[in-house]
């Protein structure tokens, strides 16, 4: 019983305050399924619009909205589009001007297209995102932290193209 109450007042507190729960299983609106194509790559980073399309069909199966298919003939929606060149500069130095850190971004060009052809806006905003790595003495490390850096930004990525869709789609 007093788990219910609890329960109750909790949200009761949380929705005068203007904050509601998000429920994810009908979140695009009447978009039921979902192809999304394998970027294509703009950047000169070999192998990078895997790591993206990866990230997307990650992102869309965990939140559980749509169902994927590889048949865009089928699909409600389509997401084309491409990874454009990353940039890539140093952000901390040390006293002696040597690159402390270094921060990545990773700019998006996508495409969400109904199956009747028309497009779905997405905010641009939304398709961009940076992250920070440290360098090292050790070649191998610096390399393992900037594709460490370039996995969390695609995970960020996806979530947010996910995430822009929700808005536009969900009545």
């Amino acid at each position: 019983m007093r788990g219910l109450a609890f329960a109750f007042a909790l949200g009761a507190a949380i929705s005068g305050c203007g904050y509601k729960l998000v429920r994810y299983g009908g979140s695009l609106g009447d978009v039921e399924s979902l192809t999304i194509e394998t970027l294509s790559n703009e950047s000169t980073e070999a192998g990078v619009e895997h790591i993206m399309s990866d990230a997307l069909r990650r992102e869309f199966l965990r939140r559980g909205a749509v169902r994927l298919t590889e048949d865009p003939k089928v699909a409600d929606l389509v997401l084309t589009g491409s990874v454009l060149p990353l940039e890539s500069s140093g952000s901390s130095f040390s006293s002696a001007v040597l690159v402390i850190e270094y921060q990545l971004t990773m700019s998006l060009a996508i495409q969400a297209t109904r199956s009747d052809g028309t497009e779905v806006p997405m905010d641009p905003r939304a398709l961009r995102e940076s992250e920070r790595y440290l360098v090292s003495p050790d070649v191998e490390a610096t390399r393992k932290n900037r594709d460490e850096a370039l996995h969390r930004i695609a995970a960020q990525l996806a979530g947010r193209v996910h995430d822009a869709l929700a808005e536009v789609l969900t009545p």
